[in-house]
């Protein structure tokens, strides 16, 4: 019903309706024209026959007229008058005396403004009045001596406009009666054109929703003609087919730069592999070396492993995107696997841990202990101690302002951090309805992450200073910790705390085993 209504609502409905407003526009005014010109032609026609056959009359019973009349001959002559005019009522006045061929005449029904007109013109005046809700034609006229002077007596004859009036009603009712069978055609045709006009408004609609979900081969039929219609159908096309080709070349070179790096870390793995265990021989007898030697001797281990670090964190992240990276579930005590990932990495004594007992979910844990020992590491590197990590669970939903294609992931050095304060949830990634979930809560106590950082922590390898060209990490620990969060179908959301300092919370839905209450 609601999909009727919207159509109704769209250009459809607002077609029908213009044609519907042009038609009764159109038929009011036809119909208001016609009936004022029928009803004038009426009416003319009326007046001119009442005119003639009453001047005809005077002047035949005027010539038997002894003057100054008297009641009865003045009475006389009215009837006279009369005679042959149908239902006219004639009324002859002289002086004071008046005189009627119907007694029980209205005789107010002559003005005192057609008497006027009568008497100081001189000539035959008329003058359209309603008594009763009743038309009347009144005729007045004069009548003259033979040398053209007034006699002093004045005629009028009152006729009826019932009938006319009648007739022109009819003409109306008739073209009203006519208005509905014309609204209805009106319809139909309205609905026609709107259904030519919409057809391939329709089918580009259809073409960009597919184009929309990914089928860029799609494509509408030219409608026939050069109108602007086909020229529209004809630019979708050519602008499809622009952009089929210009996808198609963006991810061919995806696909090559995707290769290239899972290509260039794997023959790398081998060489690192022979260089980080010399590195490792020279790092354990650098104090047996002179200083300088000694020195070197260091600084080509830390580099190396670093360099190894790189390495395995490109290779982890040619696996996410080639869509390789799969989920090993098992269901943990989340705080346990949280308890090891800190021990593992010697961070026990540096990390304020809170871990209720007895929160059980089916998770990857080696997934989650990647992400969650990028988050600390991060935190311990970059923010201010003391780091804290808890662990919560329950129903809401993600608070994330920012969808998944929006951020990316990277680490945030010294100098990209800053005192802007933003709501709690800030930046995340994804939009996560309700659900139970389960999050692992990483707050540092440093100065926070600036506003303009905020929307790019999760970018590869982004510096939030451009003097910074290098860091302790990678640059891609938060973007590898943000697609595990993503493979278990959860999201990471960062933020700057009101007391100081920044929040990472990666929160993952609550998988319960079938033991589990």
């Amino acid at each position: 019903m609601r999909a009727k209504w919207k159509a109704w609502g769209g250009l459809r409905g607002r077609l029908v309706v213009a044609f519907v407003l042009v038609a009764v526009v159109s038929a009011v005014t036809a119909t208001g024209l016609a009936y004022r010109e029928s009803r004038n032609a009426v009416l003319e026609r009326k007046q001119d026959a009442v005119r003639t056959d009453f001047k005809n009359r005077v002047d035949q019973a005027s010539a038997d007229l002894a003057m100054p009349p008297d009641e009865v001959s003045l009475t006389r002559f009215a009837v006279g008058v009369a005679d042959g005019l149908g239902d006219t009522v004639v009324v002859a006045e002289y002086r004071t005396l008046t005189a009627s061929s119907d007694a029980s005449a209205d005789r107010t029904r002559i003005s005192g403004s057609l008497r006027d007109a009568v008497r100081t013109r001189n000539r035959m005046s008329l003058q359209r009045v309603d008594r009763h809700d009743s038309p009347y034609l009144v005729v007045g006229t004069p009548v003259t001596f033979d040398s053209g002077s007034p006699s002093g007596l004045d005629v009028y004859a009152i006729s009826s406009l019932r009938a006319e009036q009648d007739d022109t009603a009819g003409i109306l009712d008739a073209v009203r009666d006519g208005l509905l069978p014309v609204l209805l055609l009106t319809v139909a045709l309205a609905l026609l054109a709107a259904r030519t006009v919409l057809r391939p408004v329709r089918e580009l609609g259809r073409a960009t929703r597919r184009h929309a979900a990914g089928d860029l081969a799609s494509r509408v039929v030219v409608p026939r003609g050069r109108d602007e219609l086909a020229d529209l159908a004809r630019d979708f096309n050519r602008t499809a087919e622009a952009l089929e080709t210009s996808v198609a070349e963006l991810r061919e070179q995806e696909a090559k730069a995707r290769r290239f790096v899972a290509d260039v870390s794997h023959e790398l793995r081998t060489p690192l592999a022979a260089m980080t265990m010399v590195a490792t021989v020279l790092d354990e007898d650098a104090g047996q070396l002179p200083p300088d030697a000694a020195h070197a001797a260091r600084t080509v281990s830390a580099e190396t492993a670093r360099l190894s670090r790189l390495v395995d964190d490109l290779m982890e992240m040619s696996r996410f995107d080639s869509g390789a990276a799969r989920l090993n579930l098992g269901e943990v005590d989340l705080a346990e696997t949280v308890r090891n990932t800190l021990a593992l990495r010697g961070w026990t004594a540096r990390v304020r841990a809170e871990l209720p007992d007895g929160v059980r979910a089916v998770v990857d844990p080696r997934r989650v202990d990647v992400a969650v020992a990028n988050l600390v590491g991060n935190a311990l590197r970059h923010g201010g101690e003391p780091v804290t990590v808890t662990l919560g669970a329950g129903s809401g939903s993600g608070s994330g302002g920012v969808g998944p294609g929006d951020v990316g992931s990277g680490d945030i050095g010294p100098g990209g951090v800053g005192s802007g304060d933003v709501g709690p949830g800030g930046v995340g990634s994804g939009d996560v309805g309700d659900h139970d979930w389960v999050t692992v809560e990483v707050a540092d106590r440093g100065p926070g992450l600036a506003p303009d950082v905020l929307p790019h922590v999760f970018d590869r390898f982004y510096k939030a200073d451009s003097a910074r060209t290098r860091s302790e990490g990678s640059g891609l620990g938060t973007a590898i910790a943000l697609e595990n969060a993503r493979l278990h179908g959860g999201t990471i959301e960062v933020a700057n705390r009101t007391d100081g300092g920044a929040v990472f919370t990666l929160r993952l839905p609550w998988r319960r085993g079938e033991g589990a209450e």
